[in-house]
Formats: C-alpha cells, structure tokens, sequence
C-alpha cells in the first residue's frame, strides 16, 4: 500500500487478533458475528463499516464478501477448531476472517 494509512485504519490493525472458535461462539450467539472473505482487507472492511461507506459495504455483502456468520459455517469451524481466524471488534460487531496462505496480514 503505497498511500499513507488512516488513524482509523492503523487503529483497528492493532486490536486485529488471532482469536479460538470457543472465544467467537457467544458472538455468533447473539447475531453479532460478520463473516469477511479472506481475499478482503479485514480492517478495510472494518474501516468501512466504521466510516459508514454504505454503498462499499452493501456491494461487498451483495457479492457474498461480507455477510452475518451463518449456521453452515458455524458448524464447520466448531468440528475443525480452526487456529487462522483473526477478528477485530467493532461493536457491536465482531468481523472474523479466516485467513489462507496468501491472504493479507
């Protein structure tokens, strides 16, 4: 990234984590766990939603990027136990992604 980071941005990066399922289900529990897509930023989506950019955010969950964490999804990570998800608070959101090899740190 060639232009210079946010304060929004460079605070958020610094409360991104690796984070358990265990510690994510009372989250998910109470609806409040949004899913992003590992070739999205994880703090540009955060930034986003923080700022208000409706119309980013809105065509991210159109094409299936961002979305509520669903209970296919769920499941899956409760049998794996996945040690890649990494998340960020923006209450009342929590956003968790699960990050691949290539996905951006």
């Amino acid at each position: 990234m060639t232009e210079e980071l946010s304060t929004l941005y460079t605070n958020l990066l610094a409360e991104t984590a690796r984070i358990s399922w265990a510690e994510l289900m009372p989250f998910f529990a109470r609806g409040q766990l949004l899913w992003v897509a590992a070739q999205l930023d994880l703090v540009a989506v955060a930034e986003a939603i923080a700022e208000d950019r409706g119309s980013e955010v809105s065509a991210w969950m159109q094409a299936g990027l961002v979305m509520r964490l669903d209970d296919d999804q769920a499941q899956l990570w409760q049998a794996q136990d996945p040690d890649n998800l990494w998340a960020v608070v923006l209450a009342p959101w929590v956003l968790v992604q699960q990050r691949t090899d290539n996905a951006k740190q």
